[in-house]
C-alpha cells in the first residue's frame, strides 16, 4: 500500500495544487488549479479547511464514505490524516483555508483555538451550508485572499488571523443551527446514548472496564468525542460528562436500597477503583454521602 501523502509546510502544499505561496504560513488554495490525481491518503502539519464544490474524492475519512456535495465545510486539525487510495484519477474542485499553528501565536485566535472542537470532527460531521451561508464563507475567504494578495505589511497578520476567527465564530453559529435542524436525528443519538448508558450499568460492564468515558460513549455511537461532547450540550444543556454522572447518581441511588451491599461493594459495582471517589461524587450531586442518603430511606 502507498504511504501516506504527508505536507508539512504550507509551500509544500500550495506547490502540489499549483498554486503560488504568498505567505509561508497561511493560504487560500484553489484545489482546481491542481493537475487530476489518484485517490491518496494525506496528512498535514497545518490547520486545514476544505469548502468543497462538488463531490469530490478527496475527503473518504478512515472506512468511513461520505458524498460530499456542494457547500460543505471539513476541518482538519494538524496530524489528522484524511483521504484513500485508489487507481481512478479526479480533478479537485473547491477552496482550502489552511494556516500554521505558528501563524496564530500571540493573537486572539491563537489564545481561543481550543473553542474550535470541530477541528476534531470526524469528516461525517461536516458542516453543510446554506447557500446564504456559503457566500457569508465565501467572502470571509476572500478577505484573506485580499489581504495575502495585497503584500505583507505590518497590519497583515492581525488582519488575517481576525478574518479567520471570525470565519471560525460563523462557523460555530451554523453549527448551532446544523444541531437544530436535525434535531429528529439527533434525538435518535440521545435516546441511543440513554440506552447505551442503561445497558452499561445492567450489565458487569462498569466491573471489567471501569466507568464509561465520553470517549467509550462517542466511539459506541460512532461519532467523534467532540462533536458527541457538543451535540449533548446542545441537547440537554448538559456536558456528556454530567449527563453520565446524573446517569450513575441515579443507578446508584437504586444500589443504595439494597442494605445488604455495603457502600465499598456498590462502587466497585460502579466500576469505581476507589469508594472514596464513589462517596465524593455522590455527595458533590446530592448533597449527603451514600450512607447518609441510605439512612434517610428508612
Amino acid at each position: 500500500m502507498d504511504e501516506i501523502l504527508k505536507f508539512e509546510t504550507i509551500g509544500q502544499y500550495n506547490a502540489f495544487n499549483r498554486n503560488e505561496t504568498l505567505h509561508p504560513l497561511v493560504s487560500v488554495v484553489d484545489l482546481s488549479k491542481a493537475a487530476p490525481r489518484q485517490l491518496r491518503r494525506m496528512s498535514y502539519g497545518f490547520y486545514v479547511v476544505f469548502l468543497k464544490e462538488i463531490r469530490c474524492g478527496d475527503l473518504k475519512y478512515g472506512i468511513s464514505n461520505y458524498d460530499y456535495e456542494e457547500g460543505t465545510l471539513v476541518f482538519l486539525a494538524p496530524g489528522q490524516v484524511i483521504g484513500s487510495y485508489g487507481d481512478e484519477f479526479y480533478q479537485p474542485q473547491g477552496l482550502a483555508l489552511v494556516f500554521h499553528s505558528d501563524f496564530i501565536h500571540g493573537t486572539s485566535l491563537g489564545r481561543h483555538m481550543s473553542d474550535y472542537s470541530f477541528f476534531s470532527y470526524t469528516t461525517n460531521e461536516a458542516l453543510h451550508l446554506s447557500e446564504r451561508e456559503r457566500q457569508i464563507i465565501l467572502d470571509c475567504f476572500s478577505k484573506v485572499k485580499y489581504e495575502l494578495e495585497h503584500g505583507v505589511d505590518k497590519h497583515s497578520k492581525k488582519l488575517i488571523a481576525t478574518n479567520i476567527e471570525l470565519f471560525l465564530n460563523y462557523c460555530v453559529r451554523f453549527y448551532d443551527r446544523q444541531f437544530i435542524t436535525r434535531d429528529n436525528a439527533n434525538r435518535g443519538i440521545l435516546e441511543r446514548f440513554e440506552t447505551l448508558l442503561n445497558d452499561f450499568f445492567a450489565s458487569d460492564k462498569a466491573q471489567t472496564v471501569g466507568l464509561p468515558s465520553v470517549a467509550y460513549c462517542a466511539s459506541e455511537l460512532n461519532l467523534s468525542a467532540n462533536y458527541f461532547g457538543d451535540l449533548i450540550k446542545k441537547e440537554t444543556g448538559k456536558s456528556a460528562n454530567d449527563y453520565i454522572h446524573l446517569k450513575l447518581i441515579d443507578v446508584a441511588k437504586g444500589k443504595i436500597f439494597d442494605v445488604e451491599k455495603s457502600v465499598s461493594e456498590i462502587a466497585y459495582e460502579l466500576g469505581f477503583k476507589y469508594p472514596q471517589h464513589f462517596t465524593r461524587l455522590f455527595k458533590q450531586h446530592t448533597g449527603v454521602t451514600p450512607l447518609e442518603f441510605r439512612s434517610s430511606l428508612n
